[in-house]
């Protein structure tokens, strides 16, 4: 189900090319990201919380 997201954020690390997604968050804490060139248009993988952190923690300890 697609909630309301507050302002999407794009990362710095972007490409200037438009190869970026963005990332939003509603009311309830779901996470959702997004492809910048679709915008409203296209899909939105949503995550709660929890697995938003477990994502993030998992991509960092990946490293560079």
């Amino acid at each position: 189900m697609s909630m309301h997201y507050f302002a999407w954020h794009k990362s710095s690390h972007s490409n200037p090319d438009g190869h970026c997604v963005e990332v939003g968050q509603a009311a309830d804490g779901t996470v959702g990201v997004r492809d910048t060139k679709l915008d409203d248009n296209g899909p939105i993988l949503e995550f709660t919380a929890d697995e938003w952190r477990t994502l993030l923690n998992k991509i960092r300890s990946r490293g560079r």
